[in-house]
């Protein structure tokens, strides 16, 4: 995983998990990779790791059974796809469309 220096590590992390969501390799109840198994594969330290899997609990992405591991929450994809799209429109095409006008590009020129 290569990372962007602009975005905190760990919402990096966060961001690749519901990526994987979004495309349908983690489907609900699949279990994903431990903090450490992660963290060792990615070659980030766990507490970062941890800090992800924090986050993704608190949003309804994951959640953990104790001793057994993290899994996919039923209707992660949609609650994921619900966010992304709700960012999209709130905050990354406002400044897209701004940018088009500035450039004086319209949709149809686009492709």
């Amino acid at each position: 995983m290569e990372f962007n220096s602009n975005k905190s590590i760990y919402l990096q992390i966060c961001d690749s998990i519901c990526d994987r969501v979004l495309a349908g390799e983690l489907k609900d109840q699949d279990r994903i990779q431990s903090v450490r198994e992660f963290g060792a594969e990615i070659g980030v330290n766990p507490n970062t790791v941890a800090r992800s899997y924090e986050k993704l609990t608190d949003d309804g992405i994951i959640y953990n059974k104790r001793g057994i591991g993290y899994f996919i929450c039923d209707g992660a994809r949609e609650q994921v796809l619900a966010e992304q799209r709700k960012e999209f429109l709130e905050v990354e095409w406002p400044a897209i469309k701004r940018k088009m006008e500035l450039l004086g590009l319209s949709p149809d020129q686009l492709d």
